[in-house]
């Protein structure tokens, strides 16, 4: 958090002091700059002074240009020269939800913040859109970059991309090489990120499209697919619960678990209670099953073989597999000791 040399609730004061009383309680009331810091609407403020809507943003922008015109607007420059060296420091452009709470903590001071950013001439709003959040910028030419890398960023992704953080980064960066050394930087970049709403970050800090299950995790399914990937080998239902109880702090029971697993495609039982994950190539099915599409794919193959290919794919023990080989209605063994499909 950054710390400010001036005290934003006296300035704030100092600079609505010259309104009338009812245009400093509508700017005061509009920005949530009262005690409570609530942000009042501008149809809450015209029933109170029964006046349309309409009327209230009149008061409002009218204030606001009284304030810009004001010796005592122009005596406080300092504070709004200051804060633009923030938005410098922090990459010229900035999501509101990153600035604010980047300058102060309490709600209200951010509140007065936010009303200084609205009056002063070098920063730019940014209103939401469908690719950003609310954000304010203060040059163009870099805001401009910005928004032009975020979205290469985003159509270079697939839906299900699940990128490290460090990665997607540089593959930001990638798509803005003649930003200058100053702004190659990996803080700076993770703020500019925050502002899209295409892409996200899920609580295992990895990247992707924020429209996938994988990112905007939503329920035991998902959690169990990140957890299952970090980790990176089959797992039991009962650990794939807990690891997602250490991970999320999230109380899973066993027989949830394992009932979200059976139904999702993104799972392979591949043994007694234990789970794969379908991309890591485990196919579903009995042994028989098993044992015959690697038997069709690959030819004949010898016992230990066909035991080292199956355990690959599934858990299996061997004494199942064995059992299964010696059916002579799906399998033959030749003389030389190789199995076949029949």
């Amino acid at each position: 958090m950054a710390t400010i040399s001036f005290k934003p609730k006296k300035v704030t004061k100092k600079i609505i002091s010259e309104l009338s009383s009812r245009a400093s309680d509508v700017v005061m009331n509009r920005f949530g700059l009262t005690p409570d810091g609530e942000r009042k609407t501008l149809e809450e403020i015209g029933k109170k002074y029964s006046i349309t809507r309409e009327r209230v943003r009149q008061i409002e922008d009218a204030a606001l240009n009284f304030i810009k015109k004001s010796s005592v607007y122009r005596a406080e420059q300092a504070i709004f020269d200051e804060l633009k060296q923030v938005m410098r420091k922090l990459g010229s452009i900035v999501a509101e939800h990153e600035l604010l709470p980047y300058l102060s903590k309490d709600k209200t001071t951010q509140n007065h913040i936010h009303f200084f950013l609205t009056l002063g001439d070098a920063f730019r709003k940014h209103r939401e859109d469908d690719h950003f959040h609310i954000r304010y910028s203060v040059n163009d030419e870099m805001a401009e970059k910005v928004h032009e890398s975020l979205k290469k960023l985003y159509t270079s992704l697939d839906d299900e991309d699940l990128v490290p953080e460090t990665e997607m980064i540089k593959k930001f960066l990638d798509h803005t090489k003649e930003l200058s050394e100053e702004y190659r930087d990996a803080e700076m970049v993770k703020r500019w990120l925050s502002m899209s709403k295409k892409v996200a970050k899920n609580p295992l800090g990895e990247w992707g499209k924020a429209t996938s299950p994988n990112i905007r995790t939503r329920g035991v399914k998902d959690y169990a697919y990140l957890v299952m990937r970090k980790h990176g080998t089959p797992l039991h239902f009962k650990e794939v619960a807990d690891s997602i109880g250490k991970t999320f702090h999230k109380k899973i029971h066993y027989a949830t678990c394992h009932n979200e697993l059976i139904k999702d495609d993104r799972f392979v039982l591949v043994g007694r209670g234990m789970y794969a994950l379908a991309e890591w190539g485990y196919k579903r099915g009995t042994a028989r099953e098993v044992i015959v599409d690697i038997l069709k794919s690959e030819g004949s193959l010898e016992k230990d073989t066909i035991i080292q290919k199956v355990n690959k794919e599934r858990y299996f023990k061997k004494n199942t597999i064995l059992v299964n080989l010696a059916n002579t209605k799906y399998f033959k063994k030749n003389k030389n000791g190789l199995y076949s499909a029949v």
